[in-house]
């Protein structure tokens, strides 16, 4: 993927994110992430049709990677398994700690694939993962 096309895919995802604003429904389960470094604190919330993800929204303050990462990785998994969205989440990881993975399995994600060189923003780009992983784990350990 070239630069100009990431730089794109960012963009776009920052300046019109998926699925940001959050829904008052107490069938959602909600978690917050925060940034210590940078100004991230959103808040994520996660619906489940039996194993399936049936829908994910954010809300918050944050920087462009955070809220692209967000807006991403929310199309990429609604609609998936459990067992579907963890292989994604762990690829992600893989790539962002630059180990191995699988890069058809990440599509737009894949733009954040150099984010190692810049180590202040590898934060950044984990907040939305970890906080998707909690809510998979609070909602299977909830059943």
């Amino acid at each position: 993927m070239d630069a100009n096309l990431k730089r794109e895919i960012i963009l776009d995802n920052y300046q019109e994110p998926f699925h940001k604003g959050l829904i008052d429904d107490t069938s959602y389960c909600k978690v917050n992430t925060s940034s210590e470094s940078c100004i991230d604190n959103l808040d994520f919330i996660m619906k489940m049709d039996g194993d399936v993800i049936e829908d994910i929204r954010f809300d918050g303050e944050a920087c462009a990677i955070s809220t692209s990462v967000s807006s991403i990785f929310i199309r990429k998994l609604i609609g998936k398994t459990t067992e579907e969205a963890k292989e994604i989440l762990n690829h992600y990881k893989n790539m962002i700690n630059e180990k191995e993975y699988n890069a058809d399995i990440l599509g737009e994600l894949n733009a954040y694939d150099e984010i190692y060189k810049q180590p202040n923003r590898k934060n950044c780009a984990m907040l939305p993962e970890e906080a998707i992983e909690k809510l998979l784990e609070e909602l299977n350990n909830g059943e």
